[in-house]
């Protein structure tokens, strides 16, 4: 027969049979929440490739975002409790759990956060295209509010005095503020560009020379797809500090076109020229007409006509111009009325001078 007794014999407190039975219960617990996180994982993947939300979805996603390490020091604390350890063994280990711990929670609330917010921006993307900046710059702000918090209790487990680092803090985020100004001030831009939203993605904005669609509000900058093609990156204070035409909300387009026509034209003609044109614009749908006169005598008759397209599409805006356009040039050659063309004329005074001189050219 096999001689057991060594089993019972004490090794730092505990005998081999104890050391061996925490050690079976590591290995058994970290390979179990092994073997649970990837179930989760596979889980979850295979919700998140569907189109539409799950209830369980958000649970898992937060479950799978769990920590090997975690997972390991968990089943290590656990093994210990089997175990009769030095109060210095006990309180190290107590420590290096609570810290994981935290870490690990704040691993959780941050896929919590992340992940709620990117529910509610898909079910709101549809109808507030504002939720997109918004949800992003909110997301951002729960981050580093959560690691904050997390590295300040790590601290405080290490023995740290947080409420004398945090006045430190208080002083000396004075000079960091000012040294990194730029970004706080990109930073603070980018909450009131969520707060107040003077564009959202989507819309068509001009700014200075360019005019694009936003495509991404980030925490630093915008980023916006020009109509030539290319990616266009505007720092957000200095994006603020301009003057931005949002042509996405824009309602109508107000039009003005000139006639300038020939001085020769007939009275009677000029006379019902403006209701004229009138009709022509009138008969365009999605266009308010505003006016048509006779506006100035000089070398051409001018005449203003002005009216509104009521729809902000730009394609439709170039349509009805074309054909308002088409109708004019219809009108002026039924009417038989022509525009006016660029002249020049040459007064030249008859002196003797100048006869004289014109007279030794025609000898020559």
């Amino acid at each position: 027969m096999v001689d057991l007794d060594f089993l019972d014999k004490t090794y730092q407190h505990n005998t081999l049979w104890q050391w061996a039975l925490a050690a079976g219960i590591a290995v058994g617990v970290f390979f179990v929440t092994i073997i649970v996180r990837r179930i989760v994982r596979s889980r979850y993947a295979r919700m998140a490739a569907t189109p539409h939300i799950e209830f369980l979805e958000l649970p898992l996603r937060i479950a799978s975002r769990t920590a090997g390490l975690f997972l390991l020091l968990l089943s290590i604390f656990l093994a210990s409790l089997w175990l009769e350890l030095p109060k210095n063994a006990t309180k190290l280990l107590l420590t290096v759990i609570t810290i994981a711990a935290f870490w690990q929670v704040g691993i959780w609330a941050t896929a919590g956060v992340v992940g709620w917010l990117d529910q509610r921006q898909t079910k709101t993307a549809a109808t507030d295209r504002a939720a997109a900046g918004t949800f992003g710059i909110i997301a951002f702000l729960a981050r580093m509010l959560i690691w904050i918090l997390v590295l300040l209790l790590t601290l405080d487990n290490l023995g740290i005095n947080i409420t004398t680092l945090v006045a430190g803090l208080g002083i000396g985020g004075i000079a960091v503020a000012l040294a990194v100004q730029n970004v706080l001030g990109d930073l603070l831009a980018s909450l009131s560009i969520t707060l107040d939203r003077p564009f959202v993605v989507g819309d068509a904005i001009t700014v200075g020379d360019f005019t694009g669609t936003v495509e991404q509000i980030g925490v630093k900058s915008v980023r916006v797809r020009s109509v030539t093609g290319e990616q266009i990156i505007m720092p957000n204070a200095d994006l603020l500090a301009s003057r931005i035409r949002n042509l996405g909300r824009l309602r109508e387009r107000r039009i003005v076109f000139t006639l300038g026509l020939s001085t020769d034209t007939p009275h009677e003609k000029l006379v019902g020229l403006p209701q004229q044109l009138r009709v022509i614009v009138e008969q365009e749908k999605d266009v308010r007409f505003d006016h048509s006169h006779f506006t100035k005598i000089g070398a051409a008759l001018e005449f203003e006509t002005v009216f509104f397209v009521t729809t902000p599409d730009g394609a439709r805006n170039l349509d009805i111009q074309q054909a308002i356009n088409l109708n004019v040039l219809r009108l002026l050659n039924k009417e038989e009325i022509t525009l006016a063309m660029p002249s020049q004329k040459l007064w030249v005074e008859n002196s003797p001078a100048l006869l004289a001189a014109a007279g030794k050219v025609e000898r020559g």
